[in-house]
């Protein structure tokens, strides 16, 4: 099962990104291709108000942020309680040791257990807790802080690839561990059933045990973090200024120039502080749309690498 999964996640992700890698290259011949990738790509504002076949309300965008933030919260539950119970990094404290019952021997079966397999298992831990951490801000901001209008729309295509990639990215954070994590998790609510609530009353759970863990990661995994709250909060503020600006605008179809942060070197920082592949069609096209729609343009701002796209 775990082989398979990888093998089919990884066939995912090339049949997804394969297209965008075609259309990006610099060919006449392949313009059509392009001209139907970037297409599918558009929404809101970059879209035009005659093409409206096949496509759905922009404000659609919370389906996305409702799937992962259920999908991600289940693995990130199943994958830490299977690493805290029998792949943990730290030893418990003495305390623990003469009351920790069953966990205690999971202590000592762990042993057996690489080293490797087990900063793996706790990696997958921490990137899901980090994927929650994203998702559950994108969700607030979707009801909170966007004010979509009500002509905005989004290809369906570029709909359900929007559903594709937020339950394929979770399941590819832990995909090396998903067979011992679904047989751990089937386990527990077989014993669950047959126990009963005296089995969860009795469940043993020391969020210190848990924390100390993942602080046991290494450097490289906290060099990541940094980057990626570096881009959190960046992507954070762009979206606030986007938000502000249909809160101040005259009429639900009346865009501005927006200015701060990152939009100061290009015109789709929030793609660029959450860069995927197809985002690079969406934010080029967005660039487009400003420059044909304002004259006063800033001409130092790229689409969404500074200065380099």
């Amino acid at each position: 099962m775990e082989v398979g999964l990888v093998g089919l996640l990884r066939t995912a992700w090339i049949a997804a990104i394969l297209p965008l890698l075609i259309a990006s290259v610099p060919s006449s011949r392949l313009s059509s291709f392009h001209g139907a990738v970037l297409e599918f790509a558009k929404r809101g504002k970059i879209m035009k108000s005659s093409s409206q076949k096949f496509t759905v309300p922009q404000k659609f965008f919370c389906h996305f942020y409702l799937v992962a933030v259920v999908w991600t919260a289940l693995l990130l539950v199943t994958t830490g309680m299977y690493a805290y119970k029998t792949v943990p990094l730290v030893y418990p404290t003495f305390p623990s040791q003469l009351t920790g019952g069953s966990h205690i021997f999971s202590w000592h079966k762990s042993h057996s257990i690489p080293i490797s397999y087990r900063y793996g298992v706790w990696r997958s831990v921490f990137l899901l807790l980090l994927m929650e951490v994203q998702v559950l801000r994108r969700l607030f901001e979707t009801i909170y802080v966007f004010n979509y209008s009500s002509s905005a729309r989004m290809h369906i295509f570029g709909y359900l690839t929007g559903l594709f990639f937020y339950t394929a990215a979770p399941l590819s954070l832990c995909c090396n561990n998903a067979l011992e994590v679904y047989k751990f998790s089937l386990n527990a609510v077989a014993e669950f059933i047959v126990k009963g609530k005296t089995t969860m009353q009795h469940m043993e759970f020391d969020w210190l045990e848990f924390v100390s863990s993942l602080l046991r990661l290494r450097w490289l995994q906290w060099t990541g973090a940094v980057i990626f709250f570096w881009g959190w909060i960046h992507q954070r503020n762009c979206h606030a200024i986007l938000g502000s600006l249909r809160e101040h605008s005259g009429q639900n179809d009346e865009y501005v120039i927006p200015h701060g942060d990152w939009f100061e070197v290009v015109s789709s920082p929030h793609y660029l502080a959450e860069i995927v592949s197809n985002l690079v069609f969406a934010a080029a096209e967005t660039h487009r749309w400003y420059l044909k729609k304002f004259k006063n343009y800033p001409s130092n701002r790229l689409a969404i690498i500074p200065f380099v796209y």
